[in-house]
C-alpha cells in the first residue's frame, strides 16, 4: 500500500501545513498503558456479525504494510511513513456493518466519529508498528487507528473498537469544534456547525 507521488499539480503537503521529520507527541490526558495480553478490540452496534480480538488473534491475521504522509491539525506534516499492522477492511467484511456512521473508541475514553467510506478504504490500518518498531505508547501503542487521508486526530491512539451507529455522532474533539470530518486538503480543522448545517441541507 504505496501512497501516490506528488505532481506540480499535486503537491504532497496540504495548504496551512509544515513539513517535519519529527514525529511530534500529543494527545489530550495522561498516555494509558495498555497490557496487550488484557486488550481487546471489537465492531460492535448497527452490524450483522458482531467481532473481538484479542492481541494474539491480532498477531494471528495478515500482517500489511502502509506507506504515507500524516497530517496533524496542528499544522505539521511528516513524509513517507511505513506502517505495519492489520487491514481495516477486511474486520469491516467480517462485521458486515449496516450504516454508515462509526464512532471510533480508543483508551481510557477517547472516541472520534467518521463516516463508513473514511474508514473503509486499502490504506487504513490497525497499526501496531511505525517504520519497523513497535508503536511506543506515547504514538499510541500497542495498536492505533491509521487514517492517513485525514487529519491524525481521527487515527485514534490505544485503539479498542468501532462502534456502528444508527445516525451521526461526535466524538470528543468534534464535541469541541473541530471538524466532523478532518480533511487536510480542505483545511477542515473546525466548523462542526457549519459540517453539520451542510449535512442537514443535503449538501453532503
Amino acid at each position: 500500500m504505496t501512497q501516490p507521488p506528488s505532481t506540480p499539480s499535486a503537491p504532497r503537503l496540504p495548504p496551512g501545513q509544515i513539513q517535519t521529520r519529527k514525529w511530534p507527541v500529543l494527545h489530550y490526558g495522561l498516555v494509558p498503558r495498555v497490557d496487550p495480553a488484557r486488550w481487546r478490540f471489537r465492531i460492535w452496534g448497527a452490524v450483522e456479525r458482531p467481532l473481538e480480538l484479542s492481541w494474539a488473534e491480532l498477531e494471528g491475521l495478515p500482517q500489511v504494510e502502509s506507506r504515507c504522509d500524516i497530517h496533524c491539525v496542528t499544522r505539521w506534516s511528516r513524509f513517507d511513513n511505513v506502517f505495519g499492522g492489520v487491514a481495516v477492511s477486511p474486520l469491516l467484511a467480517r462485521a458486515g456493518p449496516r450504516t454508515r456512521y462509526v464512532m471510533v473508541h480508543g483508551e481510557p475514553d477517547y472516541t472520534t466519529n467518521l463516516l463508513l467510506e473514511d474508514l473503509d478504504r486499502p490504506e487504513n490500518l490497525l497499526a501496531t508498528s511505525h517504520n519497523g518498531e513497535p508503536l511506543t505508547p506515547e504514538h499510541g501503542g500497542p495498536v492505533r487507528l491509521l487514517v492517513p487521508h485525514l487529519y491524525l486526530w481521527k487515527s485514534a491512539k490505544w485503539l479498542t473498537g468501532f462502534e456502528f451507529l444508527d445516525e451521526e455522532r461526535a466524538g470528543f474533539w468534534e464535541e469541541n469544534g473541530y471538524h466532523f470530518r478532518g480533511d487536510p486538503w480542505a483545511e477542515e480543522r473546525y466548523g462542526r456547525d457549519e459540517y453539520l448545517r451542510m449535512r442537514r441541507g443535503g449538501r453532503l
